[in-house]
Formats: structure tokens, C-alpha cells, sequence
């Protein structure tokens, strides 16, 4: 994918669910994955352009492993972003004194008040999470199957506790097109040194959408295309 369809993509969800609005300072998650560090891309360049002035800084949440940021770090000068890394004891929290045989939910839930607190300390307003099309589905699907109702997550959340707005700019944009444009443009992607990566329900949903599409190709589509015509409040557009 090239940068100006990555931008289109991203635009035209910003201004479907007005995201952005003029003045607002947006907290960019970076965990050095593809997905956050194209989304981060994407924002810097449509800031450059985009008629309702936003800035943007990048936050990195270190759960508690040895990672050099030097590349990020780069990146980030680069783009004119500012970037900081919040250190914490998560890791140690997790698997050492708590020993969590299911790690990942408690994780989430730290990391993400780690991330909010760093953001309201830089004084942002909005929060920026990486999540693309291929998430989408995957978190209906999850819902269905282990929790029984039809759901997932919105394109924009208000955190009334933290007073954040988050938002979800990539939604239009499918995960092959972001690991596309994470190599097209060289972008730091390091791998995700948890123990736990690799072994969990997102991983076995998204397995089982690989096997549905060789049953019935284009299954994604449609199923996104559920969800924007699905009755979920959070997916109407404003304007609607």
C-alpha cells in the first residue's frame, strides 16, 4: 500500500466518524508493532493537510522488558513527533508475583491505564489505537463465540473516568495493506517479546477467518459490511 491510499483510508474513516476535530492533541500508542507504527505515520502526514489543525505525540508503554527504541526514537524525529517511553513493572506484576496462567486481559487493562495516565500527563485529549479492519471482525467473531452476543469494539469511545475521547483511525484499512506499507517504507517494527504472544483467542480467530475465506472467499468483507449495516449504535454514522 502507498502512502496516499493509506491516507485516503484513514481520512475518509476520520471524517465518517469525526474523530479529529481542530486544536485536539491525540496520544499515539506505539508498541512497535506494524499496525502502530503505521497508524503513527499516517496521522503525521495527514496533520500536514488535514483542515481541522491537530498535533500528536507517541507513547510507548514498556511493560517491563529490555527494547531498544533507538529506531522508533528515529522515526519519531523523522516525523516531527514527540515520543516518550513510560517504564513500569507490568511483566513483574503479571508473571512473577501474580503468576497468571491467562495473562492477557489483566495486561490489557494495565498497559491501557499506564497509556491513558501518560496521555492526560502531556495533555491530550484523544487517544489514538491502532486497530484495523481484520481487528474488527476478529473481536465480532470473539464475541459470538466465547461470549454470545454481537459486538465489538467502536470507532469512537469516550473514557468519561479519564476524560480521553479514543479513536480508532485505521478501521478502513485491512492488516495485509499495513504490513504492506510497513515494509514498503521501511518502518521499525520489532516483535513482541510477551511470552504470551502468538498464543491466544485473537490468534485462533484469526486462523479460523483464514479458513472461512478459503471456504468462502471475500468472507471479511462481509462480514465488516455486517457491521456497518448492523443496528450497533457506535457504528452510525453522525451524520445518519
Amino acid at each position: 500500500m502507498y502512502l496516499q491510499q493509506l491516507l485516503s483510508k484513514t481520512r475518509k474513516a476520520i471524517d465518517d466518524y469525526n474523530m479529529i476535530r481542530e486544536g485536539d492533541r491525540i496520544a499515539v500508542g506505539i508498541s512497535g508493532g506494524k499496525d502502530s507504527l503505521t497508524l503513527l505515520y499516517a496521522l503525521s502526514e495527514l496533520r500536514r493537510f488535514y483542515p481541522h489543525p491537530f498535533d500528536i505525540t507517541a507513547i510507548s508503554i514498556n511493560l517491563g522488558y529490555d527494547i531498544d527504541y533507538t529506531d522508533v526514537e528515529a522515526l519519531c524525529r523523522k516525523l516531527n513527533v514527540e515520543f516518550r517511553v513510560v517504564t513500569t513493572e507490568i511483566k513483574t506484576i503479571i508473571f512473577d508475583v501474580r503468576k497468571e496462567e491467562n495473562p492477557c486481559s489483566l495486561c490489557a487493562k494495565m498497559r491501557k491505564g499506564a497509556f491513558n495516565d501518560a496521555a492526560k500527563e502531556m495533555n491530550c485529549n484523544k487517544a489514538a489505537y491502532a486497530h484495523h479492519k481484520d481487528d474488527v471482525i476478529e473481536t465480532l467473531l470473539m464475541s459470538l463465540i466465547y461470549e454470545g452476543r454481537i459486538h465489538t469494539f467502536s470507532p469512537v469511545t469516550y473514557l468519561d473516568r479519564t476524560d480521553i475521547t479514543l479513536i480508532r483511525p485505521l478501521i478502513y484499512v485491512n492488516e495485509c495493506d499495513v504490513a504492506g506499507f510497513a515494509n514498503k517504507y521501511s518502518l521499525p517494527v520489532f516483535r513482541n517479546p510477551c511470552p504470551a504472544d502468538g498464543y491466544t483467542k485473537r490468534e485462533d480467530t484469526k486462523q479460523l477467518i483464514k479458513e472461512l475465506d478459503q471456504e468462502a472467499p471475500g468472507i471479511r468483507d462481509r462480514l465488516f459490511r455486517a457491521v456497518l449495516n448492523s443496528n450497533l449504535d457506535p457504528w452510525k454514522k453522525p451524520q445518519e
